[in-house]
């Protein structure tokens, strides 16, 4: 198959230019968030837990908040991306281009994973600012970090297919994933729930990608790194499975 390079740049660049408009806003946003949470949670809980697992509180909750960061903003990101040109009626512009739908995909997936990770590493230095961090294994978390994002950019791009209004395309972020983050572990460890809300919390699928995170930074990790790996990898197969189904039906992108 012949890949229209030209094409998926040009759309690719396009997303990348309205981010660099919204810049300020796309990283002050974060960067206010996430030293907030180091001061509320970091000095006022950490005063309380000194460490867990050997580890300080701190630092502890660094792979927590990272992780909330990728995920919220690689599906907003690509969702908005997607779901802007249908409701201003710009998609038409892309539908006429001699481009695939492979190509159109990649593109907007793409970019949105490429936005996310530069809030990730701005919060990432963020938090440097305020805790002692530690990467044990780097090119892991960089792994992590990368498929995460690619993989919820194109979660994010399944969910701006299927919305028809802003209110349905912010369900997701707003009411699922972020709490589905702080029922994950992101500020505590399992351990320190009681037996009941353990074996609730094994059925949250962001409590794996949390401890393959932190397992990278520190090497703890209430589960087996391969667990989380897996996970990720399935839940990728699922949402390119979902896409390409809707594709096929000419769900508003051209097949």
């Amino acid at each position: 198959m012949k890949i229209n390079y030209f094409g998926l740049k040009s759309i690719y660049l396009h997303e990348m230019d309205r981010f660099r408009r919204t810049l300020g806003q796309s990283l002050l946003s974060p960067v206010i968030s996430t030293s907030l949470y180091f001061i509320v949670f970091g000095s006022v809980i950490g005063s309380y837990i000194q460490n867990i697992d050997g580890i300080s509180y701190g630092s502890y909750i660094v792979p927590g908040l990272l992780m909330l960061t990728l995920l919220t903003q690689s599906i907003s990101n690509t969702s908005f991306g997607i779901f802007f040109p249908k409701f201003n009626g710009t998609i038409y512009e892309i539908l006429a281009a001699p481009i695939s739908s492979f190509e159109i995909v990649l593109a907007f997936v793409s970019a949105g994973a490429t936005k996310t990770l530069i809030v990730g590493i701005v919060i990432f230095t963020t938090s440097l600012f305020f805790v002692d961090v530690e990467v044990q294994y780097p090119f892991l978390m960089c792994f992590l970090l990368i498929l995460v994002a690619f993989t919820f950019a194109l979660f994010g791009f399944l969910i701006g297919l299927m919305s028809k209004d802003f209110e349905q395309m912010s369900i997701v972020p707003s009411l699922v994933i972020t709490p589905m983050v702080f029922l994950g572990g992101s500020l505590y460890s399992l351990d320190m729930l009681p037996e009941f809300w353990q074996l609730i919390t094994y059925f949250n699928p962001v409590v794996y990608l949390i401890n393959g995170l932190r397992f990278s930074f520190y090497g703890v990790s209430d589960f087996n790194i391969w667990i989380s790996i897996g996970l990720l990898v399935l839940f990728l197969v699922i949402c390119i499975t979902l896409v390409s189904i809707l594709l096929k039906k000419g769900y508003n992108i051209k097949s």
